[in-house]
C-alpha cells in the first residue's frame, strides 16, 4: 500500500504535482537563448545589446559571486551602465578587499561612468572617458593607483581572437545554450570595452603621473673617465629631500624601469633607474660587467649631490642588477647606505660558468644585451635557434670556442669570456674580493630560491661577506623560488612545484618594508627574524637561524655505497673496498637531441645524472635544512673530469623532487683561480663544499636519493679530460672512454633539523 498524506490522498499524487511544478519552473527558465540574425553577420555590435538583455532575463545562479561577475558584464553589453555599476559595487562589498587593494574591476567602472557621461552630456566618448578616469583614478592613493594600472593594459588582438572564436560557434545555430551565450557576451564585452579605452589610457596615465610626480626621462650622468650613463628618475611632486632607491641595469627597457622608479616614488623615495654604459641614450661602447661598478658609483655620487636628495642611496634589483650592487660596493661610494639584492649574479662564480664549467644558456645573452642600445628580444627568444646550436655544436665534435662559427653570428663577448677559464684578475676586478668585503659595513638583504640558478652567487656574497666581516648586517631569505619569481611574484606553481601558502609572500613589498626599516626607522619585517630565514618546503613554515651552519641541529653522513647490478645505496657505514665504475665515451654524441626536464618534479630521473644511490624509506618525517657537503674519493683515467651531484626526494607517489645540486670541474676544486690537473690512475679526494641550501620536510615513507655523475650533455661545455683548455678540445681529443672508479668511502653529509 502506498504512503498516505494527512489529507488521506496517496503521497505519490503529491509527488506528481511537485514534479510537474519543478518541470514548469525549468521550462520557464529556458536553457537555450534565441540567436538574433544580426549576430550571424556584420551586425554584431548592433544586435549584442538586445541579445545581452535576453540573456539577463534567463540567467540565474545561486553562487552570488559568480552571478554578479557575469551579470555586470551582461549589463555593460546591454547598455545598462548604471545597473552595471551597482553590480560591480555589490561584488566589492562581497569581496571586502582591504583598502590597500585597487577597486576591483575599476577599468569597467570607469568605462560605465564614461558611457553615462557621454549619454547625459552629449560628449564624445574619448572626452567622457578621460573625465571619468581623471575623477576616479585620480582620487586613488599613489600606492593604490600603481597597482590599479595593470588591469587597464592587455592585448586587443588576443581579445579579438577570443570574440571571433565565440562568434564562430554560432554558425548555423538558431539557439544557443545559456552558458555559451554568457561566454559570447563576455567575449564581446571585454573586446568592446578595451577597444574603446585602451587607445586613451597611456595619455591619461601620463596626465595622472604629472600630477603626482616629477619625472625626468633623459638625464645623462658623466663618469670620471668621460662616459655618459643614461638615467631616469621619478620623485614625488611635493616632498622635502628624500633618500633615493636606485636600480642599475644592462636591461634597457624604459617602460619597465620607469614603472619601478614610480613605485619607489609612490612609497616616499626618489626612484632612479640607470643603464650600463652604452645602453639606452648612452652613446658609449657596451661592455657587460666590466665597468658597472665604477659607473654605478658615479651615478650614486651624482644622486647624492642633487637638491632633491637627502644624501642617502639604496640599491635594489635582481640578477644582473643585483651584481651591479656588489660591483658598486667594490668602489664604496659614501652615499650608498643599503642594498637589497635578489638572485645575484657573481661573474666567474655562477655565470657564465659554475664550478669552472661554462653554461650554454649564457651564450645568447651577450647578443641580447650588448648588440644594441636596447634589447634584442627576437634573437634572444628564438629558442629553436639556441636549441639547434646546442645540438649541432655537441654533435659536430668541434671545439666549444667555435660556437659562433657554427651559429653563423660573431659573439665577441662570449669569446672574451672563454679566454678567462680561471677565476683570474679579469673576473676579480668586477666584484669585491677578500679584504674588500671587510669594508662593507652597510645593511644587506639577499633573497634567493631553492630553484634559482643564481643561488650560488647569492651564497658566495653571503659567505665571503661574513667570512671577512663576521658582524656584517647581512640578512638572507630563501624559499621555493626560481630566478624570475623574485622579480615578478610567486605563482601557484614554480617549475612544477606548488609552494606552500606561507611561501606565497610579496617579495617586493618585503624589500620596501626592509628599506623603510633601514632608511626611515620603521620596524624590521617580522619575517626577517634572524640572519638566515628559510621556508621549509612541505612544512608550510619559516625558520630562522644566525648562520648557515645553524640551520641544522645535526648532520647525517651517508656513504655512497656501490651495489651489484647497478643498484647503489646510501648507508651510514663506509665500504672502502666496494667500488662502482662509470664509463663515458665522449665520442658518442647520439644523445644530441637531449634537453633538460623543464620541471623540478619528475616521474623518473634523467640518465645524464649518472649513478643513483637510493636511501631506505624514512620511518618518520625528517627535515633537511642547510647546505650539504661531502667527500668524493675516486680514480680516473683522464687528467680532468667535470662532476655533478644531485639531491632528490622520492615520495610515496613515485615523484622525484629536485632539492639541490652541485657542479664542479675537478681541476678547479681546490682553487678556482688556478687549474690543477689530475694524475690519471691516482686516488683523488675531492671536497664538496659551498653548496646550495636544502629546505624540505620529507614525509615518512619518502626516500633520499643522491645522483653522482660525469657531466656529458649538450647544454654545457664538455671537458674531455685531455688536459687542454676544454674550449679548444675537439672529439679527436677524447681518446679512450673515460673510466672513473668511485670508492665506497665517498659520502655526502646532509643537514638535519630535529
Amino acid at each position: 500500500m502506498p504512503p498516505v498524506s494527512h489529507s488521506g490522498k496517496p503521497m505519490r499524487h503529491l509527488l506528481g504535482l511537485l514534479l510537474a511544478l519543478f518541470a514548469g519552473a525549468a521550462f520557464a527558465q529556458p536553457r537555450d537563448i534565441p540567436v538574433p540574425a544580426g549576430l550571424q553577420g556584420d551586425g554584431v555590435d548592433r544586435a549584442m545589446p538586445a541579445f545581452a538583455r535576453d540573456v539577463i532575463a534567463a540567467y540565474r545562479d545561486d553562487d552570488r559571486a559568480r552571478y554578479l561577475d557575469a551579470l555586470f558584464r551582461l549589463q555593460l553589453a546591454a547598455g545598462q551602465n548604471a545597473q552595471a555599476l551597482q553590480s560591480i559595487e555589490a561584488i566589492r562589498v562581497l569581496r571586502n578587499d582591504p583598502p590597500t587593494q585597487p577597486p576591483l574591476f575599476l577599468q569597467y567602472e570607469i568605462h560605465a561612468r564614461a558611457k553615462i557621461l557621454q549619454a547625459a552630456r552629449g560628449l564624445p566618448f574619448a572626452q567622457a572617458w578621460r573625465q571619468a578616469f581623471a575623477e576616479r583614478f585620480g582620487a586613488l592613493d599613489d600606492k593604490v593607483a600603481l597597482r590599479a594600472e595593470f588591469p587597464f593594459g592587455g592585448s586587443l588582438p588576443r581579445w579579438r581572437d577570443n570574440l571571433d572564436d565565440a562568434l564562430g560557434k554560432l554558425k548555423g545555430k538558431k539557439r544557443l545554450p545559456l552558458a555559451d551565450a554568457i561566454a559570447l557576451v563576455r567575449a564581446w564585452q571585454v573586446h568592446d570595452a578595451y577597444a574603446a579605452f585602451l587607445p586613451l589610457f597611456d595619455a591619461a596615465l601620463q596626465e595622472d603621473d604629472a600630477r603626482r610626480y616629477i619625472i625626468d626621462h633623459d638625464v645623462l650622468v658623466r663618469t670620471p673617465d668621460g662616459a655618459r650613463i643614461a638615467v631616469m628618475l621619478v620623485r614625488p611632486a611635493k616632498a622635502a629631500p628624500l633618500p633615493a632607491l636606485l636600480q642599475f641595469s644592462i636591461y634597457a627597457n624604459d617602460a619597465l624601469y620607469l614603472h619601478d622608479a614610480k613605485t619607489m616614488a609612490a612609497h616616499g623615495y626618489v626612484g632612479v633607474a640607470a643603464y650600463s654604459r652604452g645602453k639606452g641614450r648612452s652613446p658609449d661602447a657596451i661592455v657587460p660587467y666590466e665597468r658597472d661598478g665604477a659607473d654605478a658609483a658615479a651615478v650614486i655620487d651624482w644622486i647624492a649631490a642633487q637638491r632633491w636628495s637627502d644624501g642617502r642611496v639604496g640599491m635594489f634589483g635582481g640578477s644582473y642588477n643585483s651584481f651591479a650592487q656588489w660591483a658598486a660596493l667594490k668602489h664604496r661610494p659614501k652615499a650608498l647606505r643599503a642594498i637589497a639584492t635578489s638572485a645575484s649574479a657573481a661573474p666567474g662564480i655562477d655565470i657564465p660558468m659554475e664550478g669552472g664549467i661554462f653554461l650554454n644558456f649564457m651564450y645568447p645573452w651577450p647578443l641580447y644585451t650588448a648588440s644594441s642600445r636596447w634589447l634584442d628580444d627576437a634573437r634572444y627568444e628564438d629558442a629553436e635557434r639556441w636549441a639547434k646550436l646546442d645540438r649541432d655544436g655537441y654533435a659536430s665534435g668541434r671545439a666549444y670556442r667555435e660556437r659562433a662559427a657554427i651559429d653563423g653570428d660573431p659573439n665577441p663577448v662570449f669569446a672574451k669570456w672563454l679566454q678567462h677559464p680561471d677565476y683570474d684578475a679579469y673576473w676579480q676586478a668586477m666584484i669585491p674580493q677578500g679584504a674588500e668585503f671587510a669594508g662593507i659595513d652597510i645593511p644587506v638583504l639577499a633573497t634567493t630560491g631553492y630553484f634559482d640558478g643564481a643561488q650560488i652567487g647569492v651564497l658566495h656574497y653571503f659567505r665571503e661577506h661574513l667570512r671577512h666581516r663576521p658582524d656584517a648586517d647581512h640578512t638572507l631569505l630563501i624559499g621555493p623560488y626560481e630566478h624570475v619569481t623574485m622579480q615578478a611574484g610567486v605563482p601557484p606553481q614554480v617549475q612544477g612545484y606548488a609552494p606552500d601558502a606561507s611561501a606565497r609572500i610579496d617579495l617586493q613589498a618585503l624589500r620596501l618594508a626592509w628599506f623603510d626599516h633601514v632608511l626611515k626607522g620603521a620596524p624590521k619585517p617580522a619575517l626577517l627574524a634572524d640572519r638566515v630565514n628559510w621556508q621549509v618546503m612541505g612544512a608550510d613554515t619559516w625558520r630562522h637561524a644566525p648562520a648557515l651552519d645553524a640551520m641544522a641541529t645535526r648532520r647525517q653522513r651517508l656513504y655512497l655505497v656501490p651495489g651489484a647490478s647497478g643498484t647503489h645505496a646510501l648507508s651510514a657505514q663506509a665500504q672502502p673496498r666496494a667500488a662502482a665504475t662509470q664509463r663515458v665515451d665522449y665520442r658518442d654524441r647520439s644523445d644530441a637531441d637531449w634537453t633538460p626536464p623543464p620541471s623540478v618534479v619528475n616521474q623518473a630521473l634523467d640518465r645524464h645524472l649518472g649513478l643513483v644511490f637510493m636511501g631506505e624509506p624514512l620511518l618518520r618525517d625528517a627535515e633537511l635544512s642547510g647546505p650539504f657537503s661531502g667527500v668524493l674519493e675516486f680514480t680516473v683515467n683522464k687528467r680532468d673530469v667535470d662532476l655533478a651531484i644531485g639531491i632528490y626526494e622520492l615520495n610515496a607517489a613515485g615523484e622525484y623532487l629536485d632539492l639541490a645540486y652541485w657542479l664542479q670541474r675537478a681541476s678547479y676544486a681546490s682553487d678556482r683561480r688556478q687549474r690543477r690537473l689530475l694524475q690519471p690512475g691516482a686516488m683523488q679526494r675531492l671536497v664538496v663544499k659551498d653548496t646550495r641550501l636544502l629546505g624540505r620536510k620529507l614525509a615518512a615513507g619518502s626516500r633520499i636519493v643522491v645522483t653522482l655523475g660525469v657531466i656529458k650533455q649538450p647544454d654545457r661545455q664538455l671537458n674531455l679530460g685531455s688536459g687542454k683548455d676544454p674550449s679548444v678540445e675537439t672529439a679527436d681529443d677524447a681518446g679512450v672512454p673515460l673510466e672513473i672508479r668511485w670508492s665506497g668511502s665517498s659520502y655526502v653529509e646532509l643537514p638535519l633539523r630535529e
